[in-house]
């Protein structure tokens, strides 16, 4: 087991060294910041003093290593619109996203595995059939017109819940959140929900799929032939061979709730990454993209790492194969 973690350390170093080169050239080629740096009235000098100050002057291989070395110790540089540095940017609006991706999670593992379960031992029922019908419209709903129509119907109509912002919130750890009020709650149902509509019908499907795949197997036949009890056979022998691509699933899209999670931010104006993301590339500020995307890669690298450690603890022939 130790041998495998260490081959897969390896493996995700080497991944995050190829994605800076990606990152940085594609990065490189949208466009021109000076154009937004620099005033058009501004002289030659000033024009010159600018570029050479954000090290503009410099060929793109040196450019990239400056970029890594400053990656190396944490600073990704200045913001050219905010004037901060880029990271202390991304890591402001980092707790807001990261609640909303958490409770959005939350919502879909909570809903979509126990009728996934039940869909899954019961699939000719009437209900389950309705429960997989309502998953279809889950898959095809736009996020977009999800998010409006919640704020049509439980903001305008109903007046239940606020439309937007991240209402009040309390510190925790040093960090300030929202769901820890009952007015920042309110605020966090709605796009929460909305975020998590498509993750709950994926894990509900996927869990269906899961036990369907499972209940045929020999072990299962012996394990009633034993008289082992239902439930210990749905809890122990279904779930846990289950659970082993539902992992898989939960840890990559618990990633791509945090990096994609702009829709819904836009939509009910939440505080996050997101927002800040999308105003970066309209402005070419290169600094908070490259910070913002060497993040979301990161994020990924280090999702992939404990899931295959996860892999690892759930299914006993991954050992096996890493021993041999």
């Amino acid at each position: 087991m130790v041998t495998s973690i260490i081959r897969r350390l390896f493996q995700a170093i080497f991944v995050i060294v190829a994605m800076t080169i990606i990152v940085f050239i594609g990065v490189n080629v949208i466009g021109n910041p000076v154009d937004i740096l620099i005033n058009p009235d501004a002289n030659q000098a000033e024009r010159a003093r600018v570029i050479a100050h954000y090290g503009l002057d410099q060929p793109i291989w040196k450019q990239y290593l400056m970029f890594l070395q400053g990656l190396l110790h944490g600073d990704f540089g200045d913001s050219f619109v905010y004037g901060r540095p880029a990271l202390g940017l991304i890591l402001e609006r980092l707790p807001a996203t990261l609640e909303l991706a958490i409770t959005a999670l939350g919502i879909a593992l909570v809903v979509g595995l126990p009728l996934g379960l039940y869909a899954g031992l019961y699939p000719k029922r009437l209900s389950s059939k309705l429960i997989m019908s309502g998953s279809i419209l889950g898959f095809s709903l736009p996020t977009f017109w999800v998010g409006l129509m919640l704020i049509m119907v439980f903001s305008v109509e109903l007046g239940w819940l606020p439309t937007n912002g991240r209402g009040p919130t309390m510190e925790f750890l040093g960090v300030q959140w929202s769901f820890l009020t009952g007015e920042g709650l309110r605020h966090l149902l709605l796009p929460a929900f909305n975020l998590a509509l498509f993750k709950t019908s994926l894990i509900l499907r996927l869990t269906r799929a899961g036990v369907q795949e499972v209940l045929p197997q020999d072990y299962i036949k012996f394990a009633r032939a034993k008289g082992v009890r239902e439930s210990r056979i749905i809890g122990v022998h279904v779930f846990k061979n289950l659970m082993i691509p539902v992992v898989t699933i939960i840890g990559l899209e618990f990633g791509s709730l945090i990096a994609f999670s702009v829709v819904t931010e836009s939509i009910f104006a939440w505080p996050g990454m997101g927002k800040l993301i999308i105003d970066s590339i309209n402005l070419l500020d290169r600094p908070v993209i490259v910070a913002y995307l060497m993040m979301m890669v990161m994020l990924f690298v280090a999702l992939n790492f404990i899931i295959d450690i996860c892999y690892t603890i759930l299914d006993p022939r991954v050992r096996l194969d890493a021993k041999a």
